[in-house]
């Protein structure tokens, strides 16, 4: 990969403050690309309004600019995407590559866990429900730049997944993969819960015949064992006041040298001059 050509991105979602597990991403992103000499790019995941809440998106873009994590371009929100994602739809509708379903998540419990495409099969087809992809790509396995080989299960790998809700809401993975590739993201950083996520985005790209990024994944910032911070579970909010000392707890975390307590635009300065891949711990997630 040439350093000119590296462009990175950090993608929250708007329904709550970021929290340190964010800082992680969001830094580890930033300190990749910024050590490449590419671009970093922020890019507003905004399309699942009952989780969003009011004032959340600019919250995150002040508290970012306050660490002195400064994006490149106009940051992208996902929710100025809706006409790209139904287009990309409505070709996989028409070529049938893709198909309607109703089975029910309790259905489905009783297929062994792992949806067994049965929907696919009905002639003449569903015109209403969630819409599935058909899985002719399957990915039970990539490389991970930081983790190393990846394995996913076969039976999840290889199922026909959900692109748009039963709800009408596009599905995360086809919208991020379809922005991913918008925006020419040519690596992917971010946390380890999204792992097998990365095996079906791999998927869509294959199918969609797109450029697949590369992919890296960092430990989590767990509370206990298996319990990751997250908004959900009420992770208290970074101080954007005084962000100093949480800049320098998440090189820590990250295996990075200390630097000199400074503003955070002179602190992320000395950060990238000593920012070393490799010295990340390989672990899936660390408990503070």
């Amino acid at each position: 990969m040439h350093s000119k050509a590296y462009i990175g991105r950090f993608a929250p979602s708007p329904s709550g403050p970021l929290h340190f597990g964010s800082l992680i991403a969001a830094l580890g992103s930033y300190l990749r690309a910024r050590a490449q000499k590419g671009k970093w790019l922020v890019r507003i995941e905004d399309i699942d309004p009952p989780r969003e809440i009011a004032g959340a998106s600019s919250h995150i873009l002040s508290t970012l600019d306050a660490y002195g994590l400064h994006w490149d371009d106009t940051e992208l929100y996902q929710s100025s995407r809706l006409d790209a994602y139904e287009m990309q739809l409505q070709q996989l509708l028409s070529q049938n590559d893709a198909y309607y379903c109703q089975c029910t998540r309790k259905l489905i419990q009783t297929m062994g866990g792992h949806y067994d495409g049965r929907c696919g099969q009905l002639h003449p087809p569903l015109n209403q429900g969630a819409i599935r992809i058909r899985n002719t790509s399957p990915v039970c396995q990539f490389t991970d730049q930081l983790m190393g080989e990846i394995d996913v299960d076969a039976d999840f790998a290889s199922e026909d997944f959900i692109i748009k809700r039963r709800d009408g809401l596009y599905a995360y993975q086809l919208a991020v993969v379809m922005d991913d590739a918008y925006q020419g993201i040519t690596e992917v950083v971010r946390g380890c819960d999204l792992l097998t996520s990365s095996a079906r985005q791999a998927t869509l790209f294959n199918q969609f015949s797109l450029t697949s990024p590369q992919w890296l994944h960092l430990p989590l910032v767990c509370a206990e064992p298996g319990l990751k911070l997250s908004k959900q579970n009420h992770a208290p909010a970074i101080d954007s006041k005084a962000p100093q000392q949480s800049i320098q707890s998440a090189l820590a975390f990250l295996g990075q040298p200390s630097v000199d307590i400074d503003d955070p635009r002179t602190m992320l300065t000395q950060a990238i001059s000593q920012f070393t891949l490799h010295a990340i711990p390989k672990q899936q997630e660390i408990v503070l």
